[in-house]
């Protein structure tokens, strides 16, 4: 594989000083020394629409997507750019439903609108559970495949990039969430130009192959050769429909694995709810368009991968030391085709996407440990210096441990011939569906009680895995004529897990309102959030823009249904 030349690896030192130094001046400027902790980990106040929604993105896209999303796309086509297009439909439902109630009750943290609405028992569980959902899954995961990614492109040692990885994360991360929030829109802008860059000459190399100019040629050809690619709803005869079932990729699971992602996640909301309502719900809308855009820098480069695959190209670059095929590499093989400079600027594309995702992980985990666990079942009487001087500590320890997983069972997980997008999906199905029941519920039904609760968050993840090793326990064929199993790559019928998280999340509303119906009959008292309907209602602007991105998702859907 072809790695950088000096020229790159300058483009790559420009653009690391520029962000340190840029991070630097908004940390010097913006910081003040008797700041609080809600301004420390929310900049509260401080961060524009502009500002909230190029971090979401910058937050969001990193070496899942780069990495796995182009993997995925390689394998199954457009129809992983679900994820994306779902999401910003997710998005707009967010502003308009769930910012208003965090933002008129105060809620900061997501532990903290769990215990204002049930009990400070419930809020501890979750925050626990959270904090190693975060360094378990997301960090390990975003560690990982980021360093496969760069050691690929970079020929550098894949310790080495884990290390390097880290360690720019912390640099950026103890600034706090101003200098996340501002740096992140230096890092979405190179993002966004670096991948439509590497997007544009995969085109125009299709293009050339054929014997034609340009990269709408090179669209063309690429939407005519590989036309299985382009299909957003995936048939039961797919072989990849395990992983992408059919219709529920537009109205089943995958509404819950992005509601729960956008609305009921401390890494994302964190960067609206130190807004006011207004400035919260255009950073969220500006996340929206951002969102329609992303498959053309994370999804098209896998096609495109596949296709030149098809052509005899990248068969040693997309090779494991084993000998199997690794999607995973579809995205580094992309961009080895740039250029010197170009190649370097891509290579610092995907570094901005790591690091960004990086920062907002450590910074969510910081502030759910100070403000959730260490403020209130610790030490109460911190004072915020010390909780700032805490949020800092637990940053380098948590990255520390994201390290360390990433180097013990990376490898095992996400390693060469596996899709890793797949994986953090999967497996935080495993809790999706019980925490977005006991949040909906919470938000919107004050009868919910906090022992329905438990059983949500609880009985959810007991239900998943119920779900996903009952095939070891009872043949599932005879419900493949129904349509809820197929036979996975394994022989083995299962139910597919965006489907098993739609299951779940029903169970679990049903479970939810027989506990609270029998208990607030027995008479127990339960702490409903201040909601009226004038919360819901939106300027001209921001209903524009959500009909706009309302209208896009549908045309997208009917052109490559």
């Amino acid at each position: 594989m072809s790695k950088l030349t000096n020229g790159d690896y300058i483009v790559f030192l420009i653009y690391f000083v520029l962000v340190s130094a840029y991070g630097y001046w908004i940390y010097k400027r913006k910081h003040n020394a008797d700041a609080t902790s809600k301004d420390y980990f929310l900049a509260e106040g401080s961060l524009t629409w502009w500002a909230i929604g190029a971090s979401l993105i910058a937050s969001n896209i990193s070496a899942e997507q780069f990495i796995g999303t182009s993997g995925s796309a390689f394998k199954e086509g457009l129809a992983i750019a679900t994820y994306e297009w779902m999401a910003a439909f997710s998005l707009v439902v967010v502003a308009i439903f769930f910012i208003p109630v965090y933002l008129k009750n105060k809620i900061f943290t997501m532990p903290q609108f769990l215990s204002e609405r049930y009990n400070g028992t419930v809020a501890m569980i979750m925050a626990i559970f959270w904090l190693l959902l975060y360094i378990v899954v997301n960090l390990m995961s975003i560690l990982y495949l980021g360093a496969v990614a760069i050691s690929n492109i970079s020929g550098l040692d894949l310790y080495l990039c884990i290390a390097f990885l880290a360690l720019f994360a912390i640099i950026i991360t103890l600034g706090g969430m101003k200098v996340i929030g501002y740096t992140d829109v230096i890092q979405v802008l190179v993002l966004i130009i670096g991948g439509v860059v590497a997007t544009y000459l995969a085109l125009n190399r299709i293009s050339e192959l054929t014997g034609t100019t340009g990269w709408l040629a090179g669209l063309k050809t690429l939407h005519n050769d590989a036309g299985d690619h382009f299909h957003m709803i995936l048939k039961r005869d797919n072989p990849n429909y395990m992983d992408l079932p059919g219709l529920s990729v537009l109205i089943g699971g995958m509404l819950i694995v992005n509601l729960n992602y956008w609305g009921c996640n401390q890494y994302i909301t964190q960067r609206a709810l130190g807004a006011n309502l207004q400035t919260a719900r255009g950073g969220l809308l500006f996340a929206a368009f951002l969102k329609l855009l992303m498959p053309i820098i994370v999804v098209l480069p896998g096609i495109a991968a596949y296709y030149l695959y098809q052509k005899g190209m990248f068969h040693q670059e997309m090779m494991s030391s084993r000998g199997v095929m690794d999607p995973n590499k579809a995205y580094p093989s992309i961009i080895t085709l740039l250029p010197a400079g170009l190649k370097g600027l891509s290579f610092a594309a995907l570094t901005a996407a790591i690091v960004a995702s990086l920062a907002g992980k450590a910074n969510s985990i910081a502030t759910i440990f100070t403000l959730d666990i260490y403020k209130k079942a610790i030490k109460p009487d911190a004072t915020d210096r010390q909780l700032v001087n805490l949020g800092k500590v637990a940053v380098v320890i948590a990255m520390l441990l994201g390290v360390v997983l990433s180097l013990i069972i990376g490898e095992s997980l996400m390693g060469e011939g596996k899709q890793g997008f797949q994986y953090i999906q999967e497996y935080t199905g495993f809790v999706s569906p019980g925490i977005f029941a006991m949040f909906i519920l919470g938000f919107f039904w004050k009868r919910t009680t906090s022992s329905a609760a438990v059983f949500g968050a609880v009985g959810g993840f007991i239900l998943s895995c119920f779900f996903k090793f009952l095939p070891q326990l009872v043949n599932l064929q005879f419900l493949a004529s129904t349509g809820f199993s197929k036979q996975n790559d394994k022989g083995v019928y299962e139910i597919p897990f965006i489907d098993r998280m739609g299951f779940v999340f029903l169970i679990c509303v049903i479970g939810m309102w027989i506990i609270s119906v029998v208990e607030t009959f027995k008479g127990v008292k339960t702490n409903g959030l201040e909601v009226d309907s004038s919360m819901f209602k939106t300027n001209r602007a921001f209903t524009a823009g959500a009909l706009i991105v309302g209208g896009l998702i549908v045309a997208l859907y009917s052109i490559f249904w």
